[in-house]
C-alpha cells in the first residue's frame, strides 16, 4: 500500500482498484531474481485514498502511519527503494541449490526463527482482515 500506482490510474483507483499497477521493477539473472523495488507513494492525498482502498479506517492509518503522512505534507520528494535479495546472490556464486545453504537466520522445520523468536504474535484484526485461521497445533 506505500507503492506509487501509476498516474494514468490515479482518476480511477476507488472504482477498479484490481486492475491498477504500480511502479515496481525487478533485477534478474538468468530467471532468478536477485533484487525488487518500487517508486514509493510521497502524496499525502494519494496515501490516505490507498488506506482507504484497502480497508484502513482514518484512525487505524493515523495510528499506524500518521507519522508518514505528517512528512509528506512537508514535501517529501519522489523516490524508491530496492531490496537485494544478497542471500540469493550468494547462493549463485556458490553453485547451490538451496537459498537454505547460505541465508544467514535460516528457519528451522517449524517456520520458526529461534534467532529472533520470529513469527512474533498478530494482531487479531489483521488476521480477520486477511481472512486467515490459525490453530494450535499439539505435537
Amino acid at each position: 500500500m506505500f507503492t506509487l500506482p501509476q498516474q494514468k490510474y490515479w482518476d480511477t483507483l476507488e472504482k477498479d482498484p484490481g486492475e491498477v499497477k504500480g511502479d515496481l521493477y525487478d533485477l534478474v539473472l538468468n530467471g532468478y531474481e536477485l533484487a525488487s523495488g518500487s517508486m514509493r507513494i510521497n502524496n499525502p492525498e494519494l496515501q490516505q485514498r490507498i488506506f482507504k482502498i484497502v480497508g484502513y479506517s482514518n484512525e487505524r492509518a493515523e495510528k499506524a502511519f500518521g507519522f508518514l503522512v505528517q512528512a509528506f505534507k512537508f514535501g517529501a520528494p519522489p523516490h524508491g527503494g530496492i531490496a537485494p535479495g544478497l542471500d540469493r546472490l550468494i547462493m549463485l556464486m556458490r553453485h547451490e541449490e538451496s537459498i537454505h545453504e547460505v541465508i544467514a537466520f535460516p528457519k528451522n522445520n517449524l517456520a520458526a526463527s529461534p534467532m529472533d523468536e520470529c513469527p512474533s504474535p498478530v494482531d487479531e484484526q489483521q488476521l480477520k482482515d486477511l481472512h486467515i485461521n490459525c490453530y494450535d497445533v499439539e505435537e
